[in-house]
């Protein structure tokens, strides 16, 4: 097992995620990013540059030579379970973008792996990491809000996905649902904790792909909470904020530019927050990663939240395909079946 008081990072992939990450190093994380993989080597090369590091178009090449401690995969989902058990058998530390895997068996075979080699693993899901989502789950377990009713939360834009592996069913899993709705999960099991049985509405296939480019979740949580997910690559259903929360004492609002509440009874709202900064997310993401290598901090992002994502989105393909609720399975049902004892660090 590699082991070094600061950790040293390489990223897998280089696609427009990789550069924010490179940013987030660039912008003064005292951890050191040594190299970029790519099988091309010009898109390697491209975000290597941007914080001086060295480029490769082979990952067991890069991982000989620089013997790294930890690696971000941000390669397409149909790869990351190769690639994350290939790293993890190197004891590599390993932080894998959002969605984890395509299915619950290839996530669980990475969550095994890291337990067998006793390194950090934990998924890449950037919202969490928002200081006012943060924030904002403070301000619910405050009480501050009252019961919590209802959810709601949109990522739609416009986005051309024609040409785009995103869109491509073998590579993604599928489409805008798995691509946008992990986030849009994610967040939810974050603030109001596991989403136990939904609901998937597909709307009209505008740019003609093979997978789904709009689609609107309903859910509801262990506590009862409802949520309301829209999701879109075809329509700009652009808000001043993207996550609603509606509880019986007041309501809260995360923004892209601000985000505040207001209490039931009062006329004015209370900001709180700034909104919505990608490389500030992505700091504090990498910082916590490198923490729990170091054991300083737990994971935010831990085994069973990883499971779960996956595992739910699994559901919401079923309910996609029948316009019908169905029950998510919960991690403990796998955890059962597979011996993982879900304590990965």
């Amino acid at each position: 097992m590699i082991n070094r008081i600061q950790p040293t990072f390489v990223l897998i992939g280089a696609g427009g995620i990789s550069k924010a990450y490179a940013q987030a190093f660039a912008n003064g994380l005292q951890y050191k990013l040594v190299g970029v993989a790519d099988i091309r080597i010009g898109a390697a090369e491209e975000v290597a540059e941007i914080v001086g590091a060295m480029a490769f178009d082979d990952i067991e090449i890069m991982c000989a030579e620089l013997q790294p401690t930890a690696a971000i995969v941000c390669t397409p989902p149909n790869t990351h379970a190769a690639i994350c058990i290939e790293l993890m058998n190197l004891g590599i530390h390993v932080l894998c973008e959002k969605p984890l895997a395509i299915t619950s068996h290839d996530a669980t075979r990475m969550i095994t792996a890291a337990e067998n080699n006793n390194v950090t693993f934990t998924m890449g899901s950037k919202f969490r990491f928002v200081e006012d989502v943060q924030e904002t789950r403070h301000i619910i377990e405050s009480g501050k809000l009252g019961d919590i009713i209802l959810f709601e939360n949109t990522f739609a834009g416009f986005c051309d996905m024609s040409h785009r592996w995103n869109s491509k069913p073998e590579i993604s899993g599928g489409g805008v649902l798995i691509d946008n709705g992990t986030h849009s999960i994610d967040i939810m099991r974050f603030l109001l904790g596991s989403v136990t049985e939904l609901q998937v509405v597909e709307g009209r296939r505008v740019q003609n792909l093979e997978v789904e480019d709009t689609a609107r979740l309903f859910v509801r949580n262990e506590a009862g909470a409802m949520g309301s997910i829209d999701l879109s690559w075809s329509m700009n259903k652009v808000q001043p904020h993207f996550i609603s929360i509606y509880g019986s004492k007041g309501t809260l609002l995360v923004g892209w530019k601000e985000s505040k509440y207001q209490l039931a009874g009062e006329t004015e709202w209370t900001v709180f927050g700034k909104g919505y900064d990608k490389i500030g997310a992505f700091t504090n993401q990498l910082k916590n990663f490198a923490a729990a290598i170091k054991g300083e901090e737990e994971l935010i992002i831990d085994a069973e939240d990883a499971l779960a994502s996956v595992m739910t989105m699994e559901t919401a393909y079923e309910a996609l395909r029948t316009n019908e609720w169905h029950t998510v399975k919960q991690t403990h049902e796998i955890w059962s079946r597979s011996g993982v004892t879900a304590t990965v660090k």
